[in-house]
C-alpha cells in the first residue's frame, strides 16, 4: 500500500498542468475522504442499510 505522501504525489502528477490550486485540493480531499471509508470499512465501522434507511426518515 502507498504511503499517504506517495498517493498524493501520483495522484497529482496524473492531472494536468493547467490544475488549479484549488483542483489539486479537492481532489487530494477525494483521496483523503475513499482513504478515510476504506479505512472505516476494514475496521468495522459501518452502518447497516437498515439502520441508514431509518436514520434517513427520522429526518
Amino acid at each position: 500500500m502507498e504511503t499517504l505522501k506517495e498517493e498524493a504525489i501520483n495522484v497529482i502528477s496524473k492531472m494536468p498542468d493547467s490544475a488549479s490550486i484549488d483542483d489539486i485540493m479537492y481532489r487530494l480531499y477525494v483521496v483523503d475522504m475513499v482513504r478515510k471509508g476504506r479505512e472505516a470499512v476494514q475496521g468495522g465501522d459501518t452502518v447497516s442499510i437498515e439502520d441508514l434507511k431509518r436514520e434517513i426518515e427520522s429526518w
